[in-house]
């Protein structure tokens, strides 16, 4: 599968084809005449003498010093060594990917002013299998990246590190065994590779993509929380969603009624008028999050096929532009939008589970097992369910209201959007083990109900989660369940199993 980069249609899919499937970026005939005509139009304004931010001046503060035509390529190389000052572990190969994707995808778009083979070297390192190492602390949001995306240009150049066949190994000799020949930096172009958002937003991406997952996860465990405890299904009538207006709750009430359809345990005459709010509000809850995420996937597409970097080329008119289009605020917003859209399913998650426990609450055994004092059961799952949420608040806290002076304050606003990235990286994982922890509740709670059925989507999460966990007949430590659960959320095994039962969840 290749991934055609123009500046223009990428899309989530995309980018976790590149950064988790192994696809190839290739670029098109019309986009490598677009990026070469502006690389001659850079070279033309260069030759004229022009002033121009980063090209023939310093950078930042330094932008009010003029550098010689002779200096342009020691510049260019020194920009990239200055900015590789990051800081922490390694991110995963996945995001790195994804920014050698964004990346690519804007210099595509030919405002740049890169050569064709810089670019070209570029995409060919991620379909090759050279993983940059990059650290995951040190970017502000504004110029961009500048860090981190140092950091993959310093393998360009046959510097740095990198992640080659499985092994950590210097950038030259990663280059050298993938066949490629380290740039040599011109005009601009050491400024083309860092000045942009790419890695948050391929982070970002990555984070769309797997907030939306557990918006499904969330709605097929609180189906299985509604079969487990009698709930109250008035609550998912059709009439009083439409009503409301908003598509996420419209639909997330849809799908849970796909789920429980044909449960005989709600079959049963009800026991009260209504529920508590976690299960009365679950389409409330996890819509404002459908939709919550729905917004995130348009802002970060938009962002994925903008044009960002500084200057900027216009070959049409034969000029170049400072401007600020490096600033991450958009994808900053969008980024922490999410957070508190995912953090929300984990709060739910515990309280579902925690009605769960509670034997008032549900009618069940006291924390799911028999044997009351003997056994603890599930009672310390929820505990690590609730130590999840509160991290999540935590780090739902904005990033991006935040922002410290740089650069002698010629940096003097910066989107802190890659903090908000990496924050929400931690929510999404706490958030799909909460989850685990809910559904592998929920089963076991359904054992209990025995031999009521639940409904026909539930049954079949009931019996892929029991493929794999076993029924708690006592206590015995708990976190290879969770482990294994967790597993099947992050393969997509869960959604997998539900559709198979109910039809698309989309």
């Amino acid at each position: 599968m290749d991934v055609k980069i123009d500046g223009e249609g990428l899309t989530i899919e995309d980018v976790v084809a590149v950064a988790r499937k192994g696809a190839k970026i290739v670029l098109p005939a019309e986009a490598r005449a677009r990026v070469e005509e502006c690389a001659r139009l850079v070279q033309k304004l260069v030759d004229s003498g022009k002033a121009i931010y980063g090209v023939t001046t310093g950078i930042g503060e330094f932008a009010r010093i003029r550098i010689s035509k002779e200096d342009g390529e020691a510049l260019q190389r020194k920009i990239i060594y200055s900015h590789s000052a990051g800081t922490g572990d390694p991110l995963p190969e996945e995001y790195v990917r994804a920014a050698i994707l964004c990346r690519s995808n804007t210099l595509s778009k030919g405002y740049s002013g890169v050569r064709l083979q810089t670019l070209e070297t570029y995409m060919e390192m991620a379909n090759r299998g050279i993983s940059p190492v990059v650290y995951e602390k040190g970017s502000l949001g504004a110029s961009g990246d500048l860090s981190p995306l140092a950091q993959l240009a310093e393998v360009a150049l046959g510097e740095g590190e990198a992640f080659y066949g499985g092994k950590r190994i210097p950038g030259k000799v990663a280059m050298k065994a993938a066949g490629l020949t380290p740039i040599v930096p011109t005009f601009k172009e050491g400024l083309g590779l860092i000045n942009g958002s790419q890695l948050t937003a391929g982070m970002a991406a990555l984070c769309v993509h797997d907030a939306e997952q557990l918006v499904k996860v969330s709605e097929i465990a609180s189906a299985m929380t509604l079969d487990a405890v009698r709930g109250v299904t008035g609550a998912l009538d059709a009439r009083a969603h439409e009503l409301r207006k908003f598509p996420g709750q419209i639909k997330a009430a849809e799908h849970i009624r796909r789920m429980i359809t044909g449960s005989q345990i709600l079959a049963q005459p009800e026991l009260k008028v209504q529920d508590a709010y976690s299960l009365r509000c679950i389409p409330q809850i996890i819509g404002a999050s459908r939709d919550a995420v729905a917004h995130a996937r348009t802002q970060i597409e938009t962002e994925m096929n903008a044009l960002v970097d500084n200057p900027i080329f216009i070959v049409r008119d034969g000029q170049h532009v400072s401007c600020g289009n490096f600033h991450g605020q958009y994808v900053g917003f969008a980024l922490e939008h999410m957070a508190i859209a995912v953090a929300e399913l984990a709060s739910v998650s515990e309280r579902h589970t925690n009605r769960m426990m509670n034997p008032i609450l549900s009618g069940l055994p006291d924390f799911l097992v028999e044997g009351k004092g003997l056994n603890s059961g599930l009672m310390v799952a929820q505990y690590t369910a609730a130590a999840l949420v509160t991290e999540n608040k935590v780090l739902a806290h904005p990033a991006v209201v935040d922002s410290i002076s740089v650069s002698a304050d010629q940096e003097d606003h910066v989107s802190m959007a890659n903090t908000s990235a990496n924050k929400l990286r931690v929510i999404i994982r706490n958030t799909g083990a909460a989850l685990s922890v809910q559904i592998m509740a929920a089963a076991q709670a359904l054992d209990f109900r025995k031999p009521l059925l639940p409904g026909k989507g539930v049954q079949a999460v009931h019996a892929l989660v029991r493929r794999h966990v076993k029924h708690l007949d006592e206590d015995r430590p708990l976190h290879p369940d969770i482990e294994a659960v967790r597993r099947l959320v992050l393969a997509g095994s869960i959604i997998k199993a539900a559709e198979g039962a109910v039809g698309k969840l989309d």
